[in-house]
């Protein structure tokens, strides 16, 4: 059933009883019961009438009863129906806003150093863990070259026009040779000069394709995992996280999960996806329990938006991630502000 059956299917006392679960959830986490829902509401009504409607919306998906005896939590279909159907989202509070401009300050820092400022007070402004994905080096590329560690490590060393530098660790394909990492390397240099690392994915994509037959099928596939495993070292030096111990506060009761979120976080292999999550358009995306490839394990929710650069394009993300209580409609425009705001900095553009 669509959201828009499911709101269909919920008349007015319906509609009420939904919202202020899903309120009380969102502020205490507690599961909510038929008696104290019957004094917060706007008529007068038994407490087993209220019973009778929460068991509607429970047949329907929308609530859940962890105990045979407690009072109803909502689902994650139902924090999703509240979230995009009938939830107020507040303005940013001005101290708020204060907080983020001033991690800006009078100086200027270098990109990471500012961006770690900025993580910090958004993890302090929303109690929640905060993640700030960086953007990539666009210089276009001067030199590629493929250093053997061992058997299941190798290096690949990044030599930008600007003069800039980078080396990334990854996992190469097994059976690989110093041979065919020198062909592999000499086969992305022909075609990388002039080209940023994104532009050369693009090209490096349609060359393999075409060129296949050219290529030992060795090198075909160190050329893929390099292209796409760049920066997989096992911490992603372009993505900040700050404010990991609200984490543990928000969900004291329920550690495992957050153990396996901080695994997550650290381990993540293909951190590049985080980007994916907010690439879908502007604005802010809210992922919930499952809905969030990158943490579903973990049942946490992450709210997350784009930030471009002054060529509207998509170059980074920032998102803040923690229970699926968080206060979306206070978290989602100081998620929204931030990201515009970093976008605005980093492209040098004003105001």
């Amino acid at each position: 059933m669509s959201q828009e059956s499911l709101l269909n299917e919920l008349n007015d006392r319906s509609r009420e009883v939904f919202r202020r679960v899903v309120e009380s959830y969102l502020e205490t986490g507690e599961p909510v019961g038929s008696r104290t829902l019957t004094r917060a509401l706007s008529e007068r009504v038994s407490a087993a009438t209220v019973r009778n409607v929460m068991q509607d919306l429970e047949f329907l998906g929308l609530l859940d009863s962890p105990h045979v005896s407690a009072g109803r939590l909502p689902s994650q279909l139902g924090l999703r129906l509240f979230v995009d159907g009938m939830m107020e989202v507040d303005k940013v509070d001005p101290g708020d806003r204060a907080t983020i401009d001033q991690t800006l300050g009078n100086d200027d820092p270098e990109t990471g150093v500012l961006l770690d400022r900025v993580s910090t007070a958004l993890s302090s402004i929303t109690r929640g863990a905060s993640l700030i994905l960086m953007p990539k080096h666009e210089a276009p590329i001067k030199h590629i070259e493929f250093v053997s560690l061992g058997p299941d490590r190798a290096l690949v060393v990044l030599v930008f026009a600007d003069g800039h530098v980078e080396n990334r660790i990854f996992t190469p394909p097994p059976g690989q040779t110093p041979s065919s990492m020198r062909e592999a390397g000499n086969f992305l240099n022909a075609m990388a000069e002039g080209k940023t690392l994104a532009e050369l994915r693009t090209h490096l994509v349609r060359q393999i394709a075409a060129r296949r037959q050219e290529l030992d099928v060795m090198a075909a596939e160190l050329v893929q995992s390099g292209i796409a495993l760049w920066g997989a070292e096992t911490a992603d030096p372009r993505l900040i996280v700050r404010g990991r111990s609200h984490l543990l506060d928000s969900e004291a009761d329920d550690l495992d999960r957050v153990r396996v979120l901080f695994d997550d976080l650290e381990r993540k292999r293909d951190i590049a996806e985080f980007l994916e999550l907010a690439e879908d358009g502007e604005g802010v995306r809210i992922f919930i329990g499952s809905e969030n490839k990158l943490f579903s394990l973990s049942g946490s929710a992450l709210v997350v938006s784009p930030y471009m650069n002054a060529d509207r394009k998509i170059v980074g993300a920032v998102g803040v991630i923690g229970p699926t209580r968080l206060n979306y409609g206070r978290i989602v425009p100081i998620v929204d502000y931030t990201a515009q705001l970093v976008g605005r900095v980093l492209s040098g553009r004003k105001g």
